[in-house]
């Protein structure tokens, strides 16, 4: 983009920023007065002049997360929905400034902006986690300090230590989040080195079996399962039907109702039951994989 685009483009920006912080800010009566309207009457004229010179506060927040990479335009955007969202939801009989309120829900907003579109990683999945994304930085260079390690690009031990006590994260969530921040995205398709042939993509490591693998894994399954379908073939009806319903069904069934169903005491359905155990170990005893499946 040429300097006269990038001037044009910034225009509309500064436009809004100028407009925003040379509105005169409401008295609590007039203030009041306009979030009753809304919230009673939907009037959209009152929500305008109640939010309209609280924008410099979308502005302010806005500047303050600058230092993320990304647009300040697209973080004041955010912020102003934030507004918009404390608006809807602000109760002026709490005899609370609108101000303080939506101050909130501004660094909410823009926060969250931040988080979805710092990385394509997701960061911050949790509050504690947030907040150590947010104050990382700024507890880190003040905790080194008072420690008598200023300067340190990483946190020493002792600081990682203090830190997860101040913020109630683990200290393995601090070592990663200061490898998060350190270091930026890397696209798996850039090259590595000057061997243009290479990717990092190649450097991945596949856990998944191999198709091999797979293959036999899936044919000896059908071959135990059609041995032991054999197997259970050969018990006594009472016997085979106790072993279904305690091992081959979803939910085991007790033995209190499998004996109710069956007329029979707990304890003899427990004497069934590792007599056809036992017949199945003899006929399965060439099939070890099937044992610790029997013996549960």
């Amino acid at each position: 983009m040429t300097p006269d685009r990038s001037s044009a483009a910034a225009a509309p920006e500064r436009h809004f920023v100028r407009r925003a912080m040379r509105l005169p800010l409401l008295t609590p009566e007039a203030e009041a007065a306009l979030a009753q309207r809304w919230r009673d009457a939907q009037d959209q004229t009152a929500l305008h002049r109640l939010v309209a010179p609280h924008m410099r506060l979308s502005v302010a927040m806005a500047v303050r997360f600058r230092h993320y990479g990304l647009p300040v335009a697209d973080l004041i955007q955010e912020g102003n929905l934030g507004l918009m969202q404390a608006a809807a939801r602000f109760d002026p009989a709490r005899e609370v400034r609108f101000s303080t309120y939506a101050t909130w829900w501004i660094r909410a907003a823009i926060q969250d902006f931040v988080l979805r579109n710092w990385s394509i990683v997701r960061t911050g999945t949790t509050a504690a986690h947030k907040s150590l994304f947010f104050n990382l930085r700024r507890l880190r260079a003040r905790i080194e300090g008072n420690i008598g390690n200023a300067g340190r690009e990483s946190l020493s031990s002792d600081g990682r230590r203090i830190l997860a006590r101040q913020l109630k994260v683990n200290e393995s969530d601090i070592l990663h989040m200061e490898g998060r921040l350190a270091a930026g995205d890397r696209s798996l398709n850039a090259v590595i080195g000057l061997d243009e042939d290479a990717s990092w993509q190649d450097l991945l490591v596949d856990d998944r079996p191999d198709p091999e693998t797979i293959v036999m894994t899936r044919h000896d399954g059908a071959l135990q399962r059609r041995w032991l379908g054999a197997a259970l073939a050969e018990l006594p009806e009472r016997e085979r039907r106790i072993l279904q319903a305690r091992f081959f069904t979803d939910q085991a069934i007790t033995l209190d109702r499998i004996g109710a169903h069956m007329g029979i005491s707990k304890e003899r359905v427990r004497q069934l039951e590792n007599q056809a155990l036992n017949r199945l170990r003899r006929r399965l005893g060439d099939i070890p994989d099937l044992q610790p499946s029997l013996a549960q």
